[in-house]
C-alpha cells in the first residue's frame, strides 16, 4: 500500500467529519472535540487551523484514498503532532508511515504527542517513530466524559 500526504483540500472535510464521528474510534482517541457531531464548530475548527501559519496540515493518502489527517502545531518548542486515520484501515501500518512522512516535513525537534495511557496502537505507532514516554498527564477525555489518564510522549533531535 502506498502511502502519501499532500495538503488539506475542501473536498476532505466531509471525510475527516465522518470519520471523526465513528463511535469507536471517539472511545479510541478520548481527547477529541467536546461534541464531534457539531458540524460547524467542525467547519470553524478547520477553517481556523488550515489559515495558521504554525500549523503543518496533511492529508493522509493510502493507494491514493483518502484514509485520515495528520499534523503539527504549537509554539516552537512545545510542538505537538496529532493524527487520525478512518479505523476500517487500523492496524496496517498506515498511522506509522504517514507518521514518519510527517516527521520529515516537520525537522524541528523537540516534538512531543499525547495519547490516551489505554491506546497501545497510538502509543506504538508513536514509538515507532522514535517517540519515548516521558510523562504521564491526567486529563478529561470529551469522548469518555470522564478524567483518564495520559501520556505525553517526545521525539528529541
Amino acid at each position: 500500500m502506498h502511502i502519501a500526504l499532500r495538503e488539506v483540500h475542501d473536498s476532505d472535510l466531509p471525510v475527516f467529519f465522518r470519520q471523526m464521528n465513528d463511535p469507536e474510534a471517539l472511545r479510541m482517541a478520548a481527547f477529541t472535540a467536546r461534541d464531534p457531531a457539531d458540524r460547524d464548530a467542525f467547519e470553524a475548527h478547520w477553517k481556523r487551523i488550515r489559515s495558521s501559519a504554525g500549523v503543518l496540515n496533511r492529508t493522509v493518502l493510502a493507494d491514493g484514498d483518502v484514509v485520515g489527517h495528520a499534523a503539527v502545531y504549537g509554539e516552537p518548542g512545545e510542538r505537538e503532532v496529532t493524527y487520525w486515520i478512518d479505523r476500517s484501515y487500523w492496524g496496517r501500518g498506515i498511522a506509522t508511515a504517514a507518521l514518519r512522512v510527517l516527521l520529515t516535513e516537520a525537522p524541528e525537534r523537540p516534538l512531543f504527542a499525547r495519547a490516551a495511557a489505554d491506546n497501545a496502537g497510538s502509543v506504538r505507532v508513536l514509538e515507532k517513530c522514535g517517540f519515548r514516554v516521558s510523562a504521564q498527564d491526567r486529563g478529561f477525555a470529551n469522548a469518555r466524559g470522564e478524567e483518564i489518564d495520559e501520556l505525553v510522549l517526545t521525539l528529541e533531535g
